[in-house]
């Protein structure tokens, strides 16, 4: 067995213990597939990520596992990755932008340097509605039956992951909702992790509550997502209710005692962008 250099991160977080947790192994050539998904489902965090040597073109290369799968794309994840790729200087430390590599292709990164710390957002693959069928709309429907529904019907999006969206009536139905898990899990499958519900924020600073479920993947509430945050600003934007240029905050986690925020930029071409600040707050090697 090979020792690892080892980081976990708090991802969307302004402090230590809140965000979303990512566990972060350096050098991991030589751990193949199976030892990747093990350790991963052994950490129990919602992502584990595996950094490895680029291919031409990209700065650093990542897979990306939860507990149960290996996923192309996802937000917090890939914030992460980039911010312990700059930590490590396995990128020069001063990089403004960067390129990663990941199942979902390449993909821009920008670096902001804020009073010392690299802050970091990332372009998203760029999102689609799915097409459901009947059964698959009865599915979201006996899932959201017993919380009031916002104007934005619920949809099927896909950026990589895919994620049921679906606006609530307000803040308060997303943050006090207690939702049936059984019913959320049963609209994942091999490419579906969950649900994410959204409504308009009432609180300064943030645009939008977001919470996103995703019981079938062995998480039941994700703290803070960027995939699906990506995947809302993706659909807002075919709605007519965000256009090109707009940037705004989300509020996510507070529920589950990790209080994060995720910043959103939709560009002049229409594609958005995830970001967002990283705390490191366990630096160690890791036998697997």
């Amino acid at each position: 067995m090979s020792l690892r250099r080892y980081l976990q991160l708090d991802v969307f977080s302004h402090r230590i213990g809140a965000g979303n947790p990512l566990a972060v192994v350096f050098d991991a050539q030589g751990m193949d597939e199976a030892a990747m998904q093990s350790f991963a489902a052994w950490m129990h965090l919602p992502e584990t990520v595996f950094l490895l040597s680029p291919d031409a073109g990209a700065d650093y290369r990542v897979r990306i596992f939860t507990p149960r799968q290996e996923l192309a794309f996802a937000g917090h994840p890939s914030v992460g990755a980039a911010w312990a790729a700059l930590d490590a200087r396995r990128v020069p430390p001063h990089s403004e932008s960067l390129v990663q590599q990941c199942g979902a292709g390449l993909l821009p990164v920008r670096v902001s340097h804020d009073a010392g710390a690299p802050r970091i957002s990332i372009r998203a693959p760029q999102a689609r509605r799915c097409q459901v069928d009947a059964a698959q709309s009865a599915r979201v429907d006996a899932a959201l039956a017993a919380v009031p529904r916002g104007a934005l019907a619920p949809s099927l999006w896909d950026n990589g992951p895919r994620w049921w969206l679906a606006e609530l009536a307000d803040a308060r139905a997303v943050r006090e909702w207690r939702p049936d898990l059984a019913a959320i899990a049963a609209l994942g499958d091999e490419r579906t992790l969950g649900l994410a519900v959204f409504a308009p924020s009432e609180e300064p600073g943030y645009a939008l509550v977001v919470r996103a479920f995703c019981p079938a993947d062995g998480i039941d509430e994700d703290p803070v997502t960027g995939s699906a945050n990506a995947a809302i600003a993706a659909a807002l934007l075919a709605a007519g209710r965000l256009t090109r240029g707009d940037g705004y905050c989300v509020s996510q986690g507070r529920e589950v005692g990790r209080d994060g925020c995720v910043e959103l930029r939709i560009d002049e071409d229409g594609e958005v962008w995830i970001g967002g600040r990283v705390q490191a707050v366990i630096r160690g090697t890791v036998e697997w």
